[in-house]
């Protein structure tokens, strides 16, 4: 019995030992490891890829072992979305893409080109069909090179490829999956776990750490700077062609503006802010910021100096700028007609209901008049002639020369044809105009 008692008493002592020593093993999983957890959120445009960019640079450098791309997104833009899923690729560091709302269009590009996807439940990834900025569809090339893209990235990782081709392909049935003909695919966190086009379902991140096995890891999120965030908000498609309007609108407002009020602040800051953004963002360069700074200097000159190339050699430097800044030429180009539009029309209303009497036109526009009342003429008006007799020198026909006491005249008939050598007599007088007759055909 005393046996039984002493082994009893040892195996609890072994317990007691070995429990702490196995739960602090537990705890320590993934200690000493560091994991960088990056956001994807809201549009994907080049200003989130600039971001991304700089983020994964600093995972590298700080020896991150696994990033997280925590991504919640309605989709984007295609260029930016082909960088971002290339930037991808191109990592050492094992990473995951974790969809913590949804990931649809551009998202769902991103996220096939991680090398895990990880879901929260509920969550969403797919329709990843390619629509213009005007809603349609986009053309059949465009298409295909992103159907192309989007199987490539599946099949990178072991995906089957029909799915990922079934959401950027509305021709692809897949009804067992809310994708009849004439629809995008999208897959629900446990739809796209069942097809391998998730490794898991988390509920958190914490639980996800669990699952990879780094519960005891480093965490570091890596947030945008402030700008950063303002980058992303200029480069947006939809703020680009509203800012370079109310950089127009300021500057046509200022010309009907005594002295450098609010509309051209407003104006000069939108343009600041359109070439801040994005030359934070990569798309801009400097030569961008040389030309428009050389194309405003060009028209502020035209003002002074006669001629008009002036003018037009500062505006064309002026869209050259912008379309350099851009990511996408054609829809810069948009942007920009949008801008000269709403300019224009700006103008004419200013014109109708102020006229050029204020602002900087009143002092480059001359408003004296070399009126009759002030004083001035045109011409001599000699209407002491009216009356006098004389002959004409040359035929008129009807206009000619005649001498009227000694005095040559430069003439006029009324219209009838007066030989040379006939006696005439001056009828009217009109500035410099002098009307003649024949004598012999005055009564």
């Amino acid at each position: 019995m005393q046996k039984l008692l002493n082994q009893l008493i040892a195996f609890l002592c072994l317990i007691l030992f070995l429990g702490p020593f196995n739960l602090n093993s537990a705890e320590a999983e993934g200690e000493g490891q560091l994991v960088y957890v990056i956001a994807i959120e809201q549009t994907v445009e080049k200003g989130l890829d600039a971001f991304l960019e700089r983020a994964v640079e600093e995972a590298k450098e700080n020896g991150a072992d696994y990033i997280i791309f925590e991504i919640d997104t309605p989709g984007g833009r295609v260029d930016a979305a082909l960088d971002i899923g290339e930037l991808l690729r191109s990592l050492d560091i094992p990473n995951a893409a974790y969809i913590v709302n949804k990931a649809l269009s551009a998202g769902a590009y991103i996220s096939l080109n991680a090398d895990e996807i990880y879901m929260k439940p509920g969550t969403s990834i797919g329709a990843a069909g390619v629509i213009t900025g005007e809603g349609n569809a986009a053309d059949k090339k465009t298409q295909s090179a992103w159907i192309s893209n989007m199987t490539a990235a599946a099949v990178e990782n072991g995906r089957d490829p029909i799915y990922a081709q079934a959401m950027a392909d509305d021709s692809i049935d897949l009804p067992e999956y809310r994708a009849p003909e004439g629809e995008y695919l999208t897959l629900y966190a446990n739809e796209a776990l069942e097809v391998g086009y998730a490794e898991g379902i988390a509920e958190d991140r914490t639980a996800l750490l669990h699952i990879l096995k780094l519960e005891g890891a480093q965490v570091e999120t890596v947030q945008p700077t402030f700008a950063e965030q303002l980058a992303r908000f200029i480069t947006d498609p939809v703020v680009v062609p509203i800012l370079l309007s109310i950089a127009s609108l300021g500057l046509v407002l200022e010309l009907y503006t005594p002295g450098f009020g609010v509309p051209g602040i407003m104006g000069v800051l939108s343009l600041l802010l359109f070439f801040y953004g994005h030359l934070i963002a990569g798309l801009a360069g400097y030569e961008s910021i040389i030309l428009i700074i050389a194309g405003l200097i060009c028209i502020a000159l035209e003002f002074f100096v006669p001629g008009g190339i002036l003018g037009v050699i500062g505006t064309i430097l002026v869209v050259m700028s912008l379309l350099l800044a851009g990511a996408d030429i054609g829809y810069m180009a948009f942007s920009i007609g949008v801008a000269f539009i709403i300019s224009v029309i700006a103008s004419i209303l200013l014109f109708k209901t102020i006229g050029l009497e204020r602002g900087l036109f009143r002092h480059i526009i001359l408003k004296d008049r070399t009126s009759t009342e002030e004083g001035y003429v045109s011409n001599a008006n000699r209407l002491e002639l009216v009356g006098k007799t004389g002959r004409s020198l040359t035929p008129l026909r009807p206009s000619g020369t005649a001498v009227f006491d000694d005095e040559r005249l430069d003439v006029v008939t009324e219209g009838s044809f007066i030989p040379a050598e006939k006696p005439v007599k001056i009828v009217k007088v009109e500035g410099s105009r002098i009307v003649v007759r024949e004598i012999n055909k005055d009564h």
